[in-house]
């Protein structure tokens, strides 16, 4: 008995520990043979977060293939074809922690067949790791990487320059590709950049500081990622709360309660703010919180509720409102808007055309939409655009103007990666097609738009907008 309350506690201990430390979601990028796998299986193996027999796995794996030494990539490339040709097509998803902070961590692909598999795990990420080998430095897909980090409005950038050992440790190559690096993802708009001199397969700057590089003075890999602000400035922006659920219990014990419940998508609610139900329009004032939302008496009430939360929010007023529809401060209205112009990267492996009839999912509201217009095509290499392409296929990134049914109340992603991105969805079967962010697309490139639009068309099929 002893023995298990003892071990009880620790749980608890522990479980409260980790609940007071941050969590940083990441995720890493590099081009074929760079190291990236290799990196991110030292990173779990030097900070004890591999399990024994995941362990014991690899070495095995690693002696049938006649290698004397564990191959620490064979931690993440989990598929079978990944492990046959040693390279990484899936995003894996990997979940560790050290007592300092908490990690979701993403490692994509490095093909460029693979670009979409990267915008997925880039885009709730808070960091990028980029890898390049010090041999080859800053190359095509490196430049790529870049491009799609700074599309994406990743806060921050590191390039991990790997396999310094093979280039005997020397501070010249390092800084040489640093300051490449450096000025082109600057000149993308990317608001952070820190540059990192590493062997993954040695081990050098990971997790441990390296012996064969005094002249380099900052972090290593792990140091940086547990201490590198997590700007959750979520709560800093204009409140936004997508209505998921509308709960009305009408039983006895509440008769007249009505709630609508959601995750608060960005800054804070309070009670006694004067608020505005999109897209309709219609004004309230927020009478109570509830925390949680899990069903009526569930949870506490609260004065104020900020993002991530989950609760559910009461009105002083009843209003016809329903799941899709959003509540912000009356002060603070998003656009509302039935003409989408955004950068789109290509998902399915249908091609994307104009005319196509599809599904915009824009938070918690799904609408019917048509492709009115592809004006360019994004080519990464040298970011220029490729004027009317016709139509975009897998892992192509492109500018779509898009009619909407009924209005949505879509932010720019430049203010909120959260409320300015969407999904255009097959309506015929539910496939994703395109990831989209409203707006422009680099953060250097950002202009005032004219703001002009078409009036209401209809197409052959009968969707007339």
């Amino acid at each position: 008995m002893t023995s298990t309350s003892t071990s009880d506690s620790a749980a608890e201990r522990f479980t409260e520990r980790l609940s007071e430390t941050t969590l940083l979601r990441f995720a890493t990028a590099g081009s074929v043979d760079d190291g990236k796998s290799t990196l991110v299986g030292r990173l779990l193996h030097d900070s004890k977060s591999v399990l024994t027999d995941q362990l014991e796995a690899v070495e095995h794996a690693s002696r049938n293939r006649g290698q004397e030494t564990p191959d620490l990539a064979l931690l993440t490339d989990g598929l079978r074809a990944e492990r046959e040709q040693g390279i990484t097509i899936d995003v894996a998803y990997r979940y560790f922690a050290t007592p300092r902070r908490r990690f979701i961590l993403a490692d994509t692909p490095g093909h460029v067949q693979y670009t979409r598999n990267m915008v997925t795990g880039a885009s709730t990420a808070e960091l990028a790791v980029v890898l390049v080998d010090a041999r080859n430095g800053v190359v095509e897909q490196t430049r790529r990487h870049a491009a799609v980090a700074a599309l994406l409005r990743v806060p921050h950038v590191v390039l991990a320059v790997n396999k310094m050992d093979l280039v005997a440790y020397a501070e010249p190559v390092f800084a040489a590709i640093a300051e490449e690096f450096t000025a082109y993802a600057a000149s993308l708009g990317v608001p952070e950049i820190t540059t990192i001199p590493i062997s993954a397969l040695a081990g050098d700057n990971v997790v441990e500081p390296s012996a064969h590089m005094d002249w380099y003075g900052g972090p290593t890999v792990l140091e940086y990622l547990e201490t590198v602000p997590v700007s959750h400035d979520l709560a800093d922006c204009p409140a936004r709360f997508p209505v998921q659920y509308v709960i009305r219990p009408q039983s006895a014990e509440h008769p007249d309660y009505r709630g609508y419940a959601g995750q608060i998508a960005s800054g804070v609610l309070r009670v006694g703010d004067p608020v505005t139900v999109l897209p309709s329009g219609r004004t309230s004032t927020i009478e109570g919180i509830d925390a949680l939302g899990v069903g009526v008496g569930a949870g506490t009430t609260v004065d104020a509720a900020w993002a991530p939360q989950s609760v559910t929010v009461r009105l002083a007023d009843d209003i016809d409102i329903s799941r899709g529809d959003l509540i912000a401060p009356t002060a603070q209205l998003p656009a509302t808007t039935q003409e989408v112009e955004a950068t789109v990267c290509h998902v399915a492996d249908q091609p994307l055309t104009v005319g196509r009839r599809v599904l915009l999912k824009h938070t918690t509201r799904t609408v019917k939409a048509i492709v009115k217009d592809i004006p360019s095509r994004l080519t990464l290499d040298d970011l220029s655009q490729h004027p009317a392409p016709g139509q975009l296929v897998a892992n192509d990134i492109g500018r779509v103007r898009v009619r909407t049914a009924e209005p949505i109340a879509l932010d720019s992603y430049a203010d909120s990666r959260h409320t300015g991105s969407f999904l255009l969805i097959d309506p015929a079967d539910g496939t994703t097609l395109s990831a989209g962010m409203a707006g422009d697309a680099f953060a250097a490139a950002a202009t005032a738009r004219d703001g002009a639009t078409t009036g209401a068309t209809t197409d052959d099929e009968g969707w007339d907008f």
